[in-house]
């Protein structure tokens, strides 16, 4: 008898003209198609997001340093130290400052970085995305990595000589001055972000000499952590093992530069995805509307079924049946969509630039639509939205089996 329920359902999910969906029906499947590959679609692109900023951001700032009111003395014993610790991937020196470089075309304010070029590719993706030239180079005395952006903006190529200026002052019997040097360029990095507008290299030696710090001295340590989004607390128990009654050290993660991005991008994430889940409640709605609207208009056959035996919970399945294959019908299609949306996405996102004549992304950090797939993120949509469906075809069934097939019947 659950056979002869679930053709019923079928049935009555069809047109009475023969097609394949009422119009109802067509109704509940568009609006679950849509809602649920709205839900794939938005949060595989902030996943994304995400990513991006996990993998492109925080891949070339640090994730945390540790740093003293005045300049480190003998760094090397102290990274040999914090080496050693399991949830340390890699130390090593780093000094900051902000500087001005200039090209025989144009100016721009920059950060200026003095790392060590033999383990940069343990520390940072930098390496790993050179356009033109090697970041083992800047061994080379007085020499300087800078962006694609940059380089684009001060016109300026490898082999080229560009001055940097700091907001150091010099003093010599002339008066003062802020303190400069002529730098050649040996290499260009492209991480596709803003990163590459700002963010210059230079080896830690040549850092020492504008910082005018001794060959065992440096600024602060640069730590790379195993779990980046535990890096300041990881950080923290370091520097509690490091401090000693000379030395106090402080702690900087990437949370302080960068944590207001990633918060708004998981909170833009929470905020899309509950105002999508309720298109998906408006299809769920639609499925409730599609079922009263069937049992009304089956009552005759309701009442038939009754007086030939059918029991209560057979009459139930036959029109939870019909809305659960409205739900399930939609939620194929919805992902059908949603994964086609997602593999096609760069030329989707092209087209509609054209359209609305304007970059969509003008406001990010970067400048393409980057994606992730989160399988089981989308198996948990695909649960919420299969519970919401059973909810909404369930509730209305139970109306058919407190119909009186006597007062059906009695006026045919």
């Amino acid at each position: 008898m659950q056979n002869i329920s679930l053709k019923l359902g079928y049935k009555y999910l069809r047109s009475n003209k023969g097609g394949l969906f009422s119009f109802t029906s067509l109704l509940a499947v568009i609006g679950m198609m849509i809602g649920l590959a709205s839900l794939i679609v938005v949060t595989s692109v902030m996943n994304g997001f995400e990513k991006e900023l996990e993998n492109r951001i925080l891949g070339v700032i640090p994730h945390a340093t540790i740093s003293s009111d005045k300049p480190i003395e003998n760094y090397n014993e102290l990274l040999s130290d914090i080496n050693s610790y399991d949830q340390i991937i890699k130390s090593s020196p780093y000094i900051e400052l902000k500087a001005l470089i200039s090209s025989p075309y144009s100016s721009a304010g920059i950060n200026l970085i003095g790392i060590d070029p033999i383990i940069e590719n343990q520390m940072s993706i930098i390496p790993a995305n050179m356009l033109v030239g090697d970041i083992s180079n800047l061994d080379k005395k007085n020499t300087i990595i800078i962006g694609s952006l940059l380089a684009s903006n001060l016109g300026a190529y490898v082999g080229d000589i560009v001055t940097i200026t700091t907001s150091d002052i010099r003093s010599s019997l002339l008066g003062s001055y802020p303190r400069s040097v002529n730098l050649q360029i040996i290499g260009i990095y492209e991480l596709r972000t803003e990163i590459d507008q700002y963010l210059t290299l230079i080896s830690h030696s040549t850092a020492q000499k504008l910082k005018l710090l001794n060959a065992n001295q440096t600024q602060s340590i640069r730590l790379k952590t195993i779990d980046l989004f535990k890096a300041d607390s990881i950080a923290k128990k370091v520097v509690n093992k490091i401090n000693t009654n000379k030395n106090i050290y402080e702690v900087f993660s990437w949370k302080f530069t960068h944590g207001t991005l990633f918060e708004a991008i998981q909170f833009e994430k929470l905020l899309i995805s509950l105002m999508l889940f309720l298109i998906v409640i408006v299809a769920a709605i639609l499925v409730l509307s599609t079922v009263i609207m069937t049992v009304k208009a089956k009552e005759r056959e309701i009442g038939i079924l009754m007086t030939i035996g059918a029991s209560s919970r057979q009459i139930v399945l036959i029109f939870f049946f019909q809305g659960i294959l409205v739900s399930i019908i939609g939620m194929m299609a919805g992902l059908v969509l949603g994964f086609f949306l997602i593999f096609n996405l760069n030329n989707v996102i092209t087209f509609l630039e054209f359209i609305l004549n304007r970059n969509l992304l003008e406001a990010y950090f970067i400048n393409y639509f980057p994606y992730y797939i989160d399988y089981s993120q989308i198996l948990s949509i695909c649960i919420i939205t299969l519970l919401i469906s059973i909810i909404s075809s369930i509730i209305p069934s139970l109306k058919a089996i407190k119909l009186n097939p006597i007062q059906i019947l009695r006026h045919e």
